[in-house]
């Protein structure tokens, strides 16, 4: 990896020295199917590229990363690959005003969901490729200029096996010759071209709209996805969501879409959830589900659809710089897909899940040690690989919620219009942005950009109310607490019981919090409420506080709670006190269990469900973890039994008993379920449900490789693969272990999926001892994993693979030592590891909570 790194300074100099014309892509990947040895591994990639030198010098070089190079030639001058290639560049000299560069090239199809990826289907056989990119793996597939602003238009030309179809960003078809050509490309980045091809199952549809002015735009859409999965593809509801976000978008951005057709097609073994390449989106195939799934399920895939839409605007028609200004398309996109998917889906509550869901990563990433600024400082493609983080993505958007409750919403809308006007196919760094804030706002956006978009971390808002003798507010503060003391803008919201025993506010104010204290003055006078909330309605990015009283309303009343938001808010400000070591971890298991089976909003009992098992396996207290887990257990029974009958929520609670089952009769009744000698009424025992019972019942040492493998042969599917690696990877015996560790650590046979099934497989909560001895193993390897593998099969092992389950100060002690005699490593692989750190110290200090409680 090291030598595939490239600086922003190296960007910089090369951006000030050329200007690209544009390319020409010819690739023959017939040797993806029919062939074996060396030659499937690698196809011929033929590159023109037209450039002009712009600034002073006669030298550069080209971002190639392949196995061979067969020829090159400069301006009709052949030059020797032996001298000018070094494995992932490309040296160029003597150049003139106006160049043409060609390379022929030996490029390598991959295993690791980058560049090329090529994927054989276990069930039919069938070979699907597919090409991912960001933010650097365009040049494993053709020799460009990788960086973002150096933008050209393309022309892509592909030689494909018979009977397969291809696409591109631009329309194609097949010639008689048998090459499939396509339409050049508007100037876009390397990182966002993109290839498919293969025998994909195909439907199509057509977007039109018709403008204020007359003018009518006709966008044809495509779906895709394996012919093994047509059976379960709900292509129809792909397209809605598609129709409402073209709808949405162009109703406020006063730009139609620009990039001509628009398909989207779901690719096996995708390391991302998806992205944004203009005209020709890829997502991960797991958004086609094959069982029954829950609301949040497909609201998580419309909210995916429709970020990736919102990146044609932000990203791909215009596009940062560098990658210091990732923020530019990835908060924006995060943001207007929650925007987007309220106001013109059916998924009108997705601030709720925003709130719950996206915040808490957000604010777990704010509080490691790697937390940067939202526009953050890049300085290789290392640190842009790692970047797309919660900060990036989450605290960004949350921030521009902020911004919009700031500015306003239509100074907001309206800034982002002129942007697109003023910058289409261009590149642009944070003042380009702020500048026609300022103007459609006539806020002082310099100001606002230095508190929020160039600091790191996040406050915390906590009330202090005082009440006169007939228990009425006399005054309500807001407390701020943080290294940088930001401008808010707040509600602040009062709630009481009613009669009827519900939760609910009787009183709310908007605030602008700043410094230390600000006093609410609109709340003086109101009567004694029962909870305090601050930051109603999730208007800003904070962490909130209780006083004592909203404190103790909410461990007797939280399920009272009758506005979904408020009650996601206060989920997730229970579970940030957990985290920081303030409420014992066994009080937040009583809470939801106490409350989680009336939480209505599906999306927020899984978080709620997720956050619960944590609590018990990473922040209990060593002595209390095996009555966590049973109280956990029991109480999934008790509502899964209570559930209504064939409801998500039975669903969900059936998912949750099969996570947690940790007794006799626990695992006798996920074996009687698979068996089809128990039943619960309404609940649809599929086959992906068969998966989640099966894990435990490996896990536990009640499943073995002839169970495992008997349920393979029911579900022989990529799918069913992946499921059947985990589960083998799970049970509980020091064999296993060993040949798990090898196949991830010692041998990069597996592709990136069945990397990540073998490591959730190996790590389970259960088997702590067994994967004790894996400490020592662990850091020993790492730097050597670093430097042989690809940076996302790294990125899966040193965060995978870490020894968090070893929960003790020895664990500590062991990173410490490493981090110190590790000081020239790479500094991305020093940031997983710091990362995995702070996470171990962050449960030893709630452990210690707990274990006061006790």
């Amino acid at each position: 990896m090291p030598g595939e790194n490239l600086s922003r300074d190296e960007a910089r100099e090369r951006a000030e020295l050329l200007s690209v014309d544009g390319y020409e892509v010819a690739l023959d990947l017939r040797s993806a199917v029919g062939e074996s040895g060396e030659g499937a591994r690698t196809f011929r990639s033929v590159t023109t590229i037209r450039f002009r030198r712009t600034g002073t010098g006669s030298a550069t070089f080209v971002d190639l990363v392949a196995p061979a190079v067969t020829s090159v030639e400069l301006n009709g001058r052949t030059l020797d690959p032996a001298v000018v290639f070094d494995g992932s560049r490309i040296t160029l000299d003597g150049l003139a005003d106006e160049n043409v560069l060609v390379v022929d090239a030996r490029c390598a199809y991959s295993r690791t969901g980058e560049g090329m990826h090529r994927f054989v289907d276990p069930e039919d056989g069938e070979v699907y490729l597919y090409t991912q990119y960001e933010p650097a793996d365009a040049r494993r597939v053709y020799a460009n200029f990788e960086q973002p602003d150096l933008k050209a238009p393309y022309r892509f030309e592909v030689t494909a096996p018979e009977g397969w179809t291809v696409w591109s960003n631009g329309v194609g078809e097949r010639g008689e010759d048998g090459v499939w050509r396509f339409a050049e490309t508007a100037p876009i980045s390397t990182y966002i071209t993109c290839v498919v091809a293969g025998p994909y199952h195909y439907v199509t549809d057509t977007y039109k709209r018709t403008f204020e002015d007359g003018t009518q735009l006709e966008i044809p859409l495509g779906a895709m996805c394996r012919k093994g999965l047509a059976k379960h593809f709900d292509a129809d509801d792909v397209f809605l969501v598609t129709k409402q976000g073209f709808d949405f978008f162009h109703d406020h951005f006063d730009h139609p879409y620009p990039f001509g057709k628009y398909d989207q097609a779901f690719v096996p073994e995708y390391n991302l959830g998806a992205m944004e390449n203009p005209g020709m989106v890829t997502f991960r195939e797991e958004y086609i589900y094959r069982g029954k799934v829950t609301q949040a399920a497909y609201e998580r895939r419309a909210n995916v659809i429709l970020h990736e839409m919102a990146h044609m605007w932000f990203g791909d028609l215009v596009t940062m710089v560098w990658w210091d200004d990732l923020w530019l398309k990835e908060s924006f996109a995060d943001f207007m897909g929650s925007f987007s998917l309220a106001e013109a889906t059916r998924f009108t509550n997705s601030w709720v899940t925003f709130a719950n869901n996206r915040k808490s990563w957000a604010y777990r990433a704010d509080q490691l040690p790697s937390t940067h600024p939202i526009t953050a400082d890049i300085r290789d493609l290392e640190d842009a690989k790692l970047n797309f983080d919660g900060i990036t993505y989450a605290k960004g958007a949350s921030v521009l919620k902020q911004l919009v409750a700031y500015a306003g919403r239509d100074a907001f809308l309206e800034g982002a219009r002129r942007y697109f006007k003023r910058h289409a196919y261009g590149n642009t760094r944070l003042g380009d942005l702020l500048s026609v804030l300022e103007e459609t706002s006539g806020r002082d956006m310099k100001t606002w950009s230095r508190s929020w978009l160039q600091t790191s971390g996040v406050n915390t808002l906590t009330p202090v109310v005082t009440y006169d003798a007939e228990g009425r507010i006399t005054e309500l503060a807001v407390v701020q607490e943080g290294e940088e003391l930001r401008p808010h803008r707040a509600a602040v919201g009062l709630y009481r019981l009613s009669p009827a025993g519900e939760l609910v506010r009787y009183a709310r104010a908007e605030a602008d919090i700043t410094g230390v204290r600000t006093v609410v003055s609109e709340l003086t006078g109101q009567e004694r409420p029962a909870l305090v909330l601050v930051n109603d309605d999730d208007l800003t990015y904070c962490k909130i506080r209780f006083d004592e009283g909203s404190l103790a309303t909410l461990r007797a009343h939280l399920g009272d709670i009758t506005d979904p938001l408020a009650r996601a808010l206060c989920w997730s400000a229970l579970w940030n006190l957990t985290r920081d070591g303030l409420m014992p971890a066994r009080d937040f298991v009583a809470v939801a269990l106490e409350f989680a089976g009336r939480e209505t909003e599906i999306g927020v009992l899984q978080m709620v469900h997720t956050w619960a098992r944590s609590a018990v396996t990473h922040y209990a207290a060593a002595e209390w973890r095996e009555e966590g887990g049973r109280l956990l257990a029991e109480g999934g029974l008790r509502e899964l039994r209570l559930a209504e009958p064939g409801s998500e929520h039975q669903l969900t609670w059936a998912r949750f008993v099969a996570a947690t089952a940790s007794s006799d009769a626990d695992f006798q009744l996920l074996e009687g379920l698979l068996a089809g000698t128990a039943s619960i009424d309404g609940l649809d025992v599929d086959q992906e449900l068969r998966w989640s019972f099966l894990e435990p019942l490996a896990a536990h040492g009640r499943a073995d490789e002839a169970r495992i493998d008997e349920e393979l042969a029911r579900d022989d599917t990529a799918t069913g693969k992946r499921h059947q690696v985990r589960c083998l990877a799970a049970r509980p015996s020091a064999a296993v272990k060993a040949q798990a560790w090898a196949q991830v650590v010692e041998s990069d046979a597996l592709s990136n999926a069945l990397v990540e099934a073998v490591i959730a497989g190996f790590a389970q909560p259960s088997q702590r001892e067994l994967t004790a001895p894996y400490t020592e193993k662990y850091f020993a390897a790492i730097e050597r994993v670093w430097a042989e593998r690809s940076i996302q099969i790294g990125m899966d092992v040193v965060r995978g693979l870490f020894p968090g389950l070893q929960d003790d100060e020895r664990t500590l002690a062991a990173t410490d030592a490493w981090l110190s005699a590790h000081e020239d490593a790479a500094p991305a692989l020093r940031r997983l590891v710091l990362e995995s750190r702070d996470d171990l110290a962050r449960a030893l200090r709630a452990q210690a909570c707990d274990r006061l409680a006790g």
